[in-house]
């Protein structure tokens, strides 16, 4: 698993960690590892050129060890200083020792437009706001010159903790950071911004809980349930799937996909869209309703395509009364309210995209896609809920719990009805037992994963429901 830490966590253990450490240990620990990743990235160090972009804060002391080692190694080194009079005197010492230079200012702009590699080290983890002009004219230099843009620990204009950017940001190729990820590192608007990442270990000691974490395809396995010798379909799960409309029958037919498909033992479907949906999917049990009559389910999905009308309404208010978990997608979140979702004894999980999210939250949507995180907190604080805002980097919250963000997202999801597989999908491991935090976490997961097994091609949620059945083999066997 990624686990990311804030600002104020990774700079506590590092203090720690220097009190222990002779003077300038640290940094010249981190100077090493990022200095061998610019060489792997360079491929050979001897004559290629390469430019520091030199702040004043820590991260420009990392760039000038780092720096210095590869002019050792024989490269041309050169350093741009965007604030000389507070340059980390060791760093710009062993540049220099190392045959390393500085650019003058009338050299800067065509140093870092020559360079094969340009290492940003403009702004720590702790700054706030985007470049400055100086910064940001330099950083267009280096997109023009082609080299690769290594940003050191984060990318300069990035709000490490909460993944947010205000202004001018660096655009890096790689991001090289130092003992633990950082939230923003995971989380859109900043992830886009860092390219691939890259972690180098320099001994911090971190506490067990992270900010961020992020599932990777071990603790999918792990987590996946799977049938025993002994399973019946109720062993296994029964998902409820109230969905669907006159308008929009679709929407129920791929939910159902997605819960049959994501490992369900089987599915009540309760709504007008039955004939479509036996139709297609004949082994769905289906009832005229209400849901509290339709049988045995050990969870339930309402919302998709559903309406806003009385009969709606009524349906989510049955589906709210049971004593199982519940999650809550599209139409079904028009209709909540907090009190509901707190007073229920079982789970509740919504399911919101960015619009729907500022709805709930009364804030507006480019404010929620903007501050991902924030976002996704204040969704499970204020309903008593887990969140699962879907989005470019979809996040998942819960009391007390680290946000979990989706490594597997891909553009292509961003096609009519994904969100009801995805709601089938995780309904289906709700109601095989998992709790709501990991039901969405791992649904998100599969659902990413299922889009990218079909290419970087135009894709259908009807395709990505059906991509679901080979993605799970793909998971559990490794």
């Amino acid at each position: 698993m990624r686990t990311a830490y804030s600002v104020e966590t990774v700079r506590a253990a590092e203090r720690a960690l220097m009190a222990q450490l002779p003077q300038g240990a640290l940094m010249r620990r981190a100077a090493a590892g990022l200095a061998a990743a610019c060489a792997d990235l360079l491929g050979r160090t001897y004559g290629t050129r390469v430019a520091l972009l030199v702040g004043s804060g820590d991260n420009g002391g990392d760039a000038l060890y780092a720096g210095a080692r590869l002019a050792r190694r024989g490269a041309g080194v050169t350093a741009v200083l965007l604030a000389p009079e507070r340059t980390h005197a060791g760093g710009l010492a062993a540049l220099r020792a190392a045959g390393g230079r500085v650019a003058s200012a009338e050299a800067a702009d065509r140093a870092v437009r020559r360079a094969d590699l340009v290492m940003d080290g403009i702004v720590g983890i702790g700054g706030k706001g985007g470049l400055r002009p100086e910064a940001e004219a330099l950083v267009r230099a280096a997109y023009a010159g082609g080299g690769l843009i290594v940003s050191v620990d984060l990318p300069s204009g990035v709000d490490a903790d909460t993944g947010e950017v205000h202004g001018a940001a660096v655009h890096a190729d790689v991001t090289v950071t130092f003992g633990a990820y950082k939230p923003g590192l995971l989380l859109d608007p900043a992830r886009e911004h860092a390219g691939a990442l890259r972690l180098v270990d320099i001994g911090l000691h971190l506490p067990a809980g992270p900010d961020v974490e992020a599932l990777q395809h071990a603790d999918v396995a792990w987590l996946l349930p799977r049938p025993q010798a002994e399973s019946d379909k109720y062993r296994r799960g029964v998902v409820g799937v109230v969905a669907g409309s006159a308008r929009y029958p679709g929407a129920a037919v791929l939910a159902v996909a997605g819960a049959l498909h994501g490992g369900a033992g089987a599915v009540r479907y309760v709504g007008p869209a039955a004939e479509a949906v036996i139709a297609r999917f004949p082994e769905t049990l289906v009832s005229a309703g209400p849901p509290s009559k339709a049988g045995r389910v050990q969870a339930w999905v309402v919302g998709p395509g559903l309406g806003d009308g009385a009969e709606a309404r009524q349906a989510l208010e049955d589906v709210l009364a049971s004593d199982v978990p519940v999650l809550i997608d599209a139409d079904g979140l028009r209709l909540l309210s907090p009190e509901t979702l707190r007073a229920r004894s079982a789970g509740t999980v919504l399911t919101p995209h960015a619009g729907e999210a500022a709805v709930l939250l009364g804030r507006t949507r480019e404010r929620v896609e903007s501050a991902r995180l924030v976002s996704v907190r204040a969704l499970a604080e204020h309903y008593g809920a887990t969140a699962l805002l879907k989005g470019s980097t979809t996040a998942i919250a819960s009391a007390g719990r680290a946000v979990r963000v989706n490594p597997t997202g891909t553009p292509w999801l961003a096609t009519a009805g994904s969100g009801d597989v995805l709601s089938g999908l995780t309904g289906a491991l709700l109601a095989a037992g998992l709790t709501g935090y990991d039901a969405a976490s791992v649904g998100a997961y599969l659902h990413g994963l299922a889009a990218r097994s079909l290419g970087q091609a135009p894709v259908t949620a009807s395709a990505v429901a059906e991509a679901l059945r080979g993605v799970w083999r793909e998971v559990v066997e490794g």
